[in-house]
């Protein structure tokens, strides 16, 4: 009698998550064309006078977790980054970039 041990199904693509993410898209100057509640306190002013949020001297968006690399204010994110889709061919030509960077 032979016993058949089931195979483990690996996923072929990686999981796309933002919680597994270098979160690259957090490094985009992200311009504030509607109002959404951004706090102001993460809020700057670009060259030419637009809104924009406000990235910290290590180049990261102020509202990203450096723990979690998560959104702090998610529900109250701009615009770019609701359209900024998780998975996105956006989100995946990023991913692809950042993860070619270094080659």
């Amino acid at each position: 009698m032979t016993t058949v041990i089931p195979s483990l199904q690996l996923p072929t693509e990686p999981e796309i998550t933002c919680s597994t993410c270098a979160a690259c898209c957090c490094q985009l100057e992200v311009m504030l064309i509607t109002d959404t509640g951004v706090p102001e306190r993460f809020i700057d002013t670009d060259d030419w006078g637009g809104e924009v949020m406000l990235r910290l001297d290590d180049g990261w968006c102020a509202a990203l977790d450096r723990d979690t690399m998560m959104c702090t204010i998610y529900d109250r994110r701009p615009l770019i980054c609701r359209e900024f889709e998780m998975g996105a061919p956006e989100c995946i030509a990023e991913r692809e970039g950042i993860a070619t960077a270094y080659l």
